[in-house]
């Protein structure tokens, strides 16, 4: 069992029972191909959520900061994660995002860049754009609706993928793109609340 597939079953068994995490819109994720899963960010736990509750697996961006840990940044690589310098044009990191995508894999991403303690969705930066724009990627918004509190429900929600015929063929700026993409989360997370 590679390193993923353990880290996907041990988040299983203790954050399915923990959180009473519910499931829906799983089936708007396509089985194959590029996909861009774009999800708000409310806590340290969502990628972790996030991956247990796809029916992909999926390549994540984290923060360079988790990386210089040489034992942490180890196992994130092992799981799929790779570093991304916050507050920057991170020309590697926007590579990688792409030959994930190029190779049909899944990229998870949290366009707001930070947790919004709140609860709130917040505004997403550009990046989540950039990615939908440059790659034939289908993008599948995510909605985490909390709190993260014990024996409290959590609900995962995944809706329709976003269209990005008309943002690709009228060159829309990545921002614009992004918006929209955030504006979808919004709603998801408004209508399941």
């Amino acid at each position: 069992m590679n390193l993923y597939k353990l880290g996907k079953f041990i988040c299983s068994i203790i954050f399915y029972p923990l959180y009473r995490i519910k499931v829906v819109g799983r089936n708007n994720i396509p089985s194959d191909g590029p996909v861009i899963i774009c999800s708000n960010h409310i806590s340290n736990a969502d990628p972790p959520v996030v991956g247990i509750t796809s029916k992909r697996n999926i390549y994540f961006l984290a923060k360079e900061e988790l990386f210089k840990n040489k034992v942490i940044g180890g196992i994130l690589t092992r799981v799929h994660a790779f570093p991304i310098k916050r507050g920057m044009r991170d020309r590697n990191a926007l590579r990688k995002g792409l030959d994930v995508l190029k190779s049909n894999h899944a990229l998870g991403l949290f366009p707001e860049g930070s947790r919004q303690k709140n609860g709130e969705v917040g505004k997403g930066l550009a990046g989540a754009g950039f990615f939908a724009l440059r790659s034939n990627a289908v993008i599948v918004p995510c909605a985490i609706i909390g709190p993260y509190k014990k024996f409290k429900p959590l609900k995962v929600v995944y809706g329709e993928p976003v269209d990005m015929k008309e943002f690709r063929e009228q060159k829309a700026s990545a921002q614009v793109v992004t918006d929209r993409i955030m504006e979808e989360i919004r709603q998801l997370h408004k209508i399941h609340s």
